[in-house]
């Protein structure tokens, strides 16, 4: 029987021809000599691995969402750049498990399938970092987080989401790449909720009372200039109170100086820098179980200028994981 059972999706092995970069005589100079690949259906982990990419090539929850298509070639873009960026790691064995890919309008089963995989790769000692995708992917990868602890005691998730909006919106007809948290808050217990950047002018009031009623802890975009000692103590707070911490990344949370390529950009955003030093501290408490980019839509990127941004966010969380 098939891992993936009768989920209405498509699913792409990891393939050594998605990744390319500069020649060189030298070995181990840039990530796409160090990829390995595989099939997460047929992996049977006999061999030491440390990190896991997945991409979530899905584009339905923004189109229910209104937003600008484009999201389901974010996974292929992504790997284009990431491929040509040198490496400095020597420790760590990386695998490109493919993608998950999105039929026609069945979001729900794309999600079972990353959450399958999700779970897969962390019971088998792996942290994931897929890619996506629309943010939708939040609420697969925090499904698979859950399965994957379902039988241990520590189970208390803290979930960091460096994004413009709280997705915090009630499911109405359907779930979509707007109401992941709404969906997480609702459905599971033991889980905290850390927005990083939100921008008043892109969620309404009563998000902001949802995110009141659920206890969400937040910081506007005006206190993301820099990585202050406000916001340390604030994170650290948070971080000793949970077991684990899920980090998301929706890239329309930059500034569109850095992110042209998404569904809703905003020039009120923060910036790499900023990113890079949170991303720092929230690594270093050892606590960090899975991670994802989502929203990188390459339709609207200007010399892709989001794909280079999502590439270093991948590779700085892995010379940090």
């Amino acid at each position: 029987m098939s891992f993936f059972n009768n989920l209405k999706i498509d699913y792409s092995v990891g393939n050594q021809k998605d990744w390319t970069g500069r020649k060189t005589v030298l070995e181990n100079q840039y990530w796409y000599q160090n990829i390995q690949v595989s099939n997460i259906e047929k992996e049977n982990f006999n061999h030491n691995i440390h990190i896991g990419l997945v991409g979530y090539s899905c584009e339905e929850g923004v189109r229910r969402n209104q937003g600008r298509i484009g999201a389901r070639k974010g996974p292929a873009s992504v790997r284009n750049k990431l491929g040509k960026i040198p490496i400095h790691f020597s420790d760590k064995n990386i695998v490109d498990f493919g993608n998950i890919i999105c039929v026609d309008n069945h979001l729900e089963d794309c999600q079972k399938a990353l959450s399958k995989s999700i779970s897969k790769l962390i019971s088998n000692h792996i942290l994931p970092i897929a890619i996506g995708g629309g943010h939708d992917i939040a609420y697969a990868n925090f499904s698979g987080i859950k399965d994957a602890l379902k039988n241990s005691t520590k189970n208390k998730i803290g979930i960091i989401n460096f994004d413009a909006h709280f997705d915090l919106r009630t499911v109405e007809a359907q779930p979509n790449s707007g109401t992941p948290f709404h969906q997480i808050l609702s459905e599971f217990k033991k889980v905290s909720y850390f927005a990083i950047g939100i921008q008043q002018q892109s969620n309404t009031k009563e998000l902001f009372e949802i995110a009141h009623k659920n206890n969400v802890s937040y910081v506007s975009n005006f206190e993301c200039e820099t990585f202050t000692e406000s916001l340390k103590n604030k994170l650290t707070s948070f971080v000793e109170k949970v077991d684990y911490l899920y980090i998301t990344i929706d890239l329309d949370g930059f500034s569109s100086a850095y992110a042209t390529g998404v569904s809703a950009p905003s020039p009120l955003g923060f910036s790499p820098n900023f990113v890079y030093k949170t991303l720092a501290f929230l690594f270093k408490s050892k606590k960090v179980i899975s991670c994802d980019i989502a929203e990188l839509n390459p339709d609207f990127d200007v010399d892709n200028h989001t794909a280079n941004l999502a590439a270093k966010l991948v590779d700085f969380m892995v010379l940090n994981a």
